[in-house]
């Protein structure tokens, strides 16, 4: 079974007005997978607390992108992307 990407409509906004690829994006949430897998891939990613608790921020130049794995059923659920600074 391969992992599902699902994302929000604010996400969608996000890249269409910024003129970011889903591609791209899509390249970042498969290897934060490989890296959770214990491959050694070099990405910036932290578990959250607070009122993000239970979500992981993936950080690639000024971008931010709010996620959470399910582990389980195999999903990727992209909360939020957004400019540093604006997103948490």
């Amino acid at each position: 079974m391969s992992w599902k990407i699902k994302i929000t409509k604010s996400t969608e906004n996000f890249l269409k007005k910024n003129n970011l690829a889903e591609k791209d994006i899509n390249e970042l949430i498969k290897s934060s997978i490989c890296f959770f897998k214990g491959e050694d891939i070099n990405i910036d990613i932290k578990k959250l607390k607070g009122n993000w608790l239970g979500f992981y921020r993936i950080k690639k130049g000024k971008i931010r992108i709010i996620v959470q794995f399910d582990f389980d059923g195999k999903v990727v659920n992209i909360k939020k992307i957004e400019w540093r600074g604006k997103v948490y």
